[in-house]
């Protein structure tokens, strides 16, 4: 996922689906999909979101959280219908039920290994050692766990693929961003990485838990699972912050070297695309815009 500013400051942003690519814009979003039979298939929708509604979803570390909701609910639908236009020609559709379920399957599995192993590693190698040095050790477990698993799925065929057209949202963004005619040649020349994306915003979660969690002490096994979860908010929260600044504020020299490790995790979650998946990036972004455009007349 990566933002980039328009005239009114405004951050685009976007996600990689199923052979496809997901951009969205203030008001309205847009996915855009290679079917099997080589077109390319657009969905445009204006969205409702609640950051725009009161006040109060714009203040800092609330905005965070409203925001992360909306994209959360956004990227799944996003995900499904990206499936569906996959499965066409099998004649096969996946329900909400159906992907509701898988999902919730797959956040069980998250949960057991990116708060449970970490847990019982850290508890075996801090023995003899205080609560903070058992959180930190919890923490840096849990991010080496983190690149361990982009690192080992970044071999599958479908991830690869994936992995490109996040690489085709990231160059259509900064090509945007750098006010280049957004074209496939000019596209190409951008870099995969955005200092706004989703791979950074997970290490940049990961960090802060690692330090939050190393204050928390180390309660009875059921309180120590029930902190880690009650916190997450609070841990996501400041983590938009830090990515939502050091987006803003991209060319500060401080600002490069902190954002250095976040961008260097991206090579794990992007790749170089070809020319037809930068298509499909620019179909979506081009769409997301028209539909900004008409909403806003």
């Amino acid at each position: 996922m990566s933002a980039a500013v328009s005239q009114d400051k405004f951050f685009y942003g976007g996600q990689a689906v199923l052979e496809g690519v997901l951009m969205r814009g203030r008001t309205t979003y847009a996915v855009a999909v290679r079917r099997p039979d080589g077109e390319i298939q657009v969905l445009r929708e204006r969205l409702r979101s609640i950051v725009y509604t009161h006040p109060f979803w714009k203040l800092p570390l609330v905005r965070g959280l409203a925001g992360l909701w909306e994209q959360l609910h956004l990227g799944m639908k996003a995900l499904m219908w990206s499936a569906n236009v996959q499965a066409a020609g099998e004649q096969i559709e996946l329900s909400a039920g159906a992907m509701r379920i898988t999902i919730g399957i797959a956040i069980v599995g998250v949960a057991i290994f990116f708060l449970g192993l970490p847990l019982l590693a850290a508890g075996f190698l801090s023995r003899g050692h205080g609560n903070l040095f058992f959180g930190l050790v919890d923490g840096f477990i849990r991010i080496g766990l983190l690149l361990l698993y982009l690192y080992a799925i970044s071999f599958k065929s479908e991830i690869k693929r994936l992995f490109a057209y996040h690489g085709a949202e990231h160059k259509t963004i900064n090509a945007f961003e750098a006010g280049l005619p957004l074209d496939v040649p000019n596209v190409r020349t951008q870099s995969t990485l955005h200092p706004r994306c989703g791979t950074g915003f997970l290490l940049a979660v990961m960090v802060v838990a690692a330090f939050i969690f190393g204050f928390v002490g180390r309660p009875a096994l059921p309180l120590l699972l029930l902190s880690r979860i009650a916190l997450v908010p609070v841990i996501a929260m400041l983590a938009y912050e830090f990515i939502r600044f050091a987006g803003r504020h991209r060319n500060n020299p401080a600002v490069k070297v902190l954002l250095l490790p976040f961008l260097l995790t991206q090579k794990l979650t992007t790749r170089e695309p070809d020319d037809p998946q930068i298509e499909v990036a620019l179909a979506a972004f081009a769409a997301a815009r028209q539909e900004e455009k008409e909403a806003a007349a």
